[in-house]
């Protein structure tokens, strides 16, 4: 699939899990999300992970849960009391804390699983190719980190293979030291040898300026005036109940930051040798996209948004569930029918 087509299903992944805490709906986002990333094509080049994801999502929601109990004692379903003056733990453990703690857990879950997903289909050259071209400095920061920890992994992989055919044994602490000093001469020694090539390459120089000063500023101020008109825009529409007043300030001024984005990168050109084509499994995927993000941001007549708003206290209740949101949220399952004709040809 194309990465602008990816890129719309992740943004409407995160809008989906940050704009509600009802955890009906919640739970749909991660189940499509979690069917997405399962019909993935399993490639051998792929490395192993040092720990399954849905098991750090467990991990990660029980955390959430246990910390928001602690220190959150609103609620009226008491299940135990802390004795004693400990700042901000002692008092009573409510169940309504507990399954607010597990609700945002479960939304960080979420968002783990849909960057997952985008980390597992797109390569890195896509990944990398997202990143607006006036923030090249950052695409370089970013593929090297991204690269970063495949080429560590892989590295510790053949030490350990090395030194288990010399007969080493892993029995206690002592014994990693052998394992953990090759790796970190072996990173040093990546390390010089990118530094050494991106001086090579002139990364660091400092070039003359192309341009008159207007042609240089005007992309800067345009990006300026565009963060003062959404900042305006948000302010007037969390002041005033009239929206579309806000939405005046709001849509100039993304597209001025879009403009001054635009003009900055033209600085920098980018060539593709095989530029992917877009496809109708992309047509599809990003109408899924556009239909999740018009429910849920848009002021839509009859959109049921009044669902998304939920909170367990004081007395933990059933959430309301709109049918017609939750059908909204089938649209994150647009990749889903061609990752599987994908993983059927490669049987």
């Amino acid at each position: 699939m194309h990465s602008l087509a990816w890129l719309a299903w992740l943004v409407a992944a995160i809008a989906a899990l940050s704009a509600t805490r009802n955890p009906l709906y919640l739970l749909l986002a991660v189940a499509c999300l979690a069917l997405v990333g399962v019909s993935l094509p399993q490639e051998p080049s792929r490395l192993s992970r040092p720990f399954a994801v849905w098991k750090f999502g467990l991990l990660l929601i029980g955390l959430a849960a246990i910390f928001n109990a602690l220190i959150s004692h609103y609620g009226e379903t008491r299940l135990f009391t802390i004795p004693g003056r400990l700042p901000l733990v002692s008092g009573d453990v409510t169940l309504e804390a507990l399954v607010y703690g597990a609700t945002n857990g479960l939304a960080l879950a979420g968002l783990l699983g849909a960057f997952w997903v985008l980390g597992q289909t797109l390569p890195v050259r896509a990944l990398v190719g997202l990143i607006p071209r006036a923030f090249y400095p950052l695409a370089v920061v970013a593929t090297i980190a991204v690269t970063y920890l495949p080429a560590t992994l892989r590295q510790f992989q053949q030490i350990r293979e090395a030194q288990a055919v010399r007969g080493h044994a892993l029995r206690g602490l002592r014994d990693w030291l052998p394992l953990f000093m090759p790796l970190l001469v072996g990173g040093l020694e990546r390390a010089l040898q990118l530094s050494e090539a991106m001086t090579a390459r002139g990364f660091a120089s400092q070039g003359k300026p192309v341009g008159s000063i207007w042609q240089r500023a005007w992309p800067r101020l345009a990006m300026l005036a565009g963060l003062l008109l959404l900042a305006g825009g948000w302010v007037v529409r969390l002041s005033v109940k009239a929206e579309w007043i806000g939405w005046l300030g709001l849509a100039p001024g993304v597209g001025l930051i879009g403009l001054g984005l635009w003009a900055s990168g033209l600085r920098y050109p980018r060539s593709t040798y095989r530029p992917p084509p877009w496809q109708a499994k992309d047509t599809l995927t990003l109408v899924g996209a556009l239909l999740v993000l018009a429910v849920l941001w848009l002021p839509l007549p009859g959109s049921g948004s009044v669902a998304l708003w939920y909170t367990p206290y004081p007395t933990l209740h059933i959430p309301p569930f709109d049918v017609r949101l939750g059908v909204a949220l089938l649209g994150l399952l647009g990749p889903l029918m061609f990752s599987l004709r994908s993983r059927r040809a490669l049987r």
